[in-house]
This record gives C-alpha cells, sequence and structure tokens, in this order.
C-alpha cells in the first residue's frame, strides 16, 4: 500500500516557519532534544521541524544538550514533568537516554526518535534517513573515485566516523564497509572522531597523512568534519583534487567545498524530509493511533514505514551529491525548503 504526502493549497510566506493563518491550530507543545548545535544539520534540524510542526498546529521548544549525555538526561526529567503533547529525542547516547525514553512514555508522553535510531526500548515513532544505504551510496561512489583516480578499485581510504555512541555513523560505517568488502584492493583506515568534534577530525588527518602519504580518499561522515580535514590537507600543501574528499549528510559548507573543487561528493541526508515526516505522523502519534507499514511518498522521495521491535520507522533515502548536481534546489544544503505547506496523513 502507498500512502501520498498530501500538499495544502495555500503557501507559505517566504520565511521559513511563517504559518499561514488558514493552518494555524493550536494542538500543544512539543519539545526537540537536540543532541548538539554545532553543526549545520543541528541547526537546520531545529528550523525544519519547526517550521513543519507549525505547520501543522504545534509549537516546538528546542533544549540543546551540547553533547553531554548528563546533561540531556536531565533535560528529559524536566521536560516530563511539563507532560507536552510529545518529545522528539535526537540522543547524545542511544543506550544512555534508553531509560528516559522508557520514562516519558510511562508518563503518557509519546516519544519519537529523529535522526538518531534507539534500537534498545520502544519508542512510538522513528525518523530516520537510511543510514546504512548511506554507506551502500558512499562505497558506490568509492568505487567510482578510485576507478577515474588509479585506473582500478584500488587504494587507501581514511575513514573518519563520528562519535562512536552516536549508531548514525556505526550504520554508515556498517554499510560502507559490507559493500567496499567486494574490493579487496582497497584499504580502509578507519577514525571516530570523538564526540563529533571537527578539531578531532583535523588531527586524524593530519595524523594520518603523516603515517599513509598515500592516502586517496578522505571519507568524512559530517560535513563540518570535511571542513577539517580540507584545513589539514591544505596545510600539509595539498591543493584541491590531489586527495579527494567525501562526506555525509548535504550542509551548506559541504556543497561550497564542492563548488570550491576541495569535495568530489556529498551525499546528502534528507533533513528535510526527515522533519516533514515527523510532522506528517504527528497528530497520529499524539493520538495513541496505529501507523500503518508501507510506502510513502515524502517530500518526493519514496520512503518506507516498518514496524520494527522498537517501534515504526520511517527510512527515508539520501542521495549523492557532485558538481554536476549540486546546485539542485531540492538538496537541503541550498538552503530553500518546500514552500507548500504539508497535511497530516490520516
Amino acid at each position: 500500500m502507498k500512502h501520498l504526502l498530501r500538499y495544502g493549497l495555500v503557501l507559505l510566506a517566504g520565511t521559513a516557519g511563517f504559518l499561514h493563518p488558514a493552518y494555524a491550530q493550536e494542538k500543544g507543545a512539543v519539545y526537540y532534544m537536540v543532541p548538539t548545535l554545532l553543526d549545520e544539520f543541528q541547526t537546520g534540524s531545529v528550523s525544519a521541524l519547526e517550521m513543519f510542526l507549525e505547520q501543522v498546529g504545534y509549537d516546538l521548544t528546542t533544549l540543546n544538550a551540547d553533547n553531554k549525555t548528563d546533561l540531556q538526561q536531565s533535560q528529559m526529567n524536566d521536560v516530563i514533568a511539563l507532560a507536552p503533547k510529545a518529545i522528539i529525542l535526537a540522543a547524545v547516547d542511544f543506550n544512555a537516554l534508553a531509560p528516559s525514553v522508557d520514562a516519558a512514555r510511562q508518563a503518557g508522553i509519546p516519544v519519537i526518535q529523529f535522526d538518531r535510531q534507539i534500537s534498545s526500548t520502544v519508542s512510538d515513532f522513528t525518523s530516520v534517513a537510511g543510514t546504512v544505504e548511506i554507506g551502500y551510496v558512499a562505497a558506490d561512489e568509492v568505487e567510482r573515485l578510485l576507478t577515474e583516480k588509479n585506473g582500478s578499485v584500488k587504494g587507501k581510504v581514511l575513514q573518519v566516523l563520528g562519535d562512536p555512541g552516536d549508531p548514525y555513523t556505526l550504520d554508515i560505517q556498517k554499510g560502507f564497509e559490507e559493500r567496499m568488502a567486494a574490493f579487496p584492493e582497497v584499504t580502509i583506515i578507519s577514525q571516530p572522531a570523538m564526540m563529533w568534534e571537527a578539531s578531532n577530525a583535523g588531527t586524524i588527518v593530519s595524523d594520518q597523512l603523516l603515517a599513509n602519504p598515500d592516502i586517496d580518499i578522505v571519507f568524512s561522515h559530517a560535513a563540518h568534519l570535511s571542513v577539517a580535514a580540507v584545513a589539514s590537507l591544505e596545510a600539509a600543501g595539498k591543493q584541491p583534487g590531489d586527495v579527494y574528499v567525501m562526506s555525509s549528510n548535504g550542509a551548506p559548507v559541504a556543497l561550497q567545498l564542492i563548488r570550491d573543487g576541495w569535495m568530489q561528493v556529498e551525499v546528502e541526508q534528507p533533513l528535510y524530509a526527515q522533519a516533514a515526516a515527523v510532522a506528517m505522523f504527528m497528530d497520529k502519534i499524539v493520538a495513541g493511533e496505529e501507523i500503518a507499514p508501507g510506502e510513502y511518498d515524502v517530500l518526493g522521495l519514496p520512503s518506507v514505514v516498518s514496524v520494527e521491535e522498537w517501534g515504526p520507522t520511517i527510512k527515508i533515502p539520501g542521495a549523492a551529491i557532485t558538481a554536476e548536481n549540486v546546485d539542485n534546489p531540492a538538496f537541503w544544503g541550498n538552503l530553500k525548503p518546500p514552500a507548500d505547506p504539508i497535511t497530516p496523513v490520516e
């Protein structure tokens, strides 16, 4: 069964978050627990969730955990006491926050996992990119780039992960390495940038350039890590194209690196669609209604809802951004959010 995300007939007035009066409804407060505001995906997620939830009648408040697990746990306790209509959680640590999810649901507050899936306990809804699939796309692009650079699929790839407590980066690594296992002449060096800190990524790249001067590709799991990677390449005297660079989330800074010639590929994480999906199902989540599995069209992206052990989950595909398609307004990094407001799924 295919469920289409329908569009309304009125347009937003150009500014993200401005709501046409026809859609003004007061359905209550929703809290978004953002793990950090250090990168453009996280700041963009706040704006996108705010815009889409306002379109369907909810007021969003965001609390930033500054990448501190104990702070996010404390924030969850505080928000549970406020009894909002729902909590949207992007966990700093997916294992440590599971008891907070349980506490919220026991208090009758539905919990939506956004971007960072928690599979160790049940949530009411999860909206994520197809992160293993992002790893597959990245592997396909590495296959293409190594063939272009070395004549065949052989060479050395430095994979700069995010924080190992984040399932987003672990799933990308899983998909990437699973697909790359078919190419025994490719050496993959994997290092985590703890806490998703760009400075940690820069240090990794600097150190590995000394230990492995023949690195062909640096693949970082977020665009802000690639900024630090490029700075380290420049400091080592490299020119654009000497070492290929790619990353995975689609932020504006990555698209600029493509335009500047430093980056060859950015695998987009579909931020707008992930946020739109939360708003699309919010009425059903708040009402405790069943979310039917099947295929859904979310902002033009074919997405699939499945019912997992941890609850209903929508996975939304990403896409490879290159110099050929970098100006496509559909990519969230171009900061052109969809003009047509959504309506809740029935």
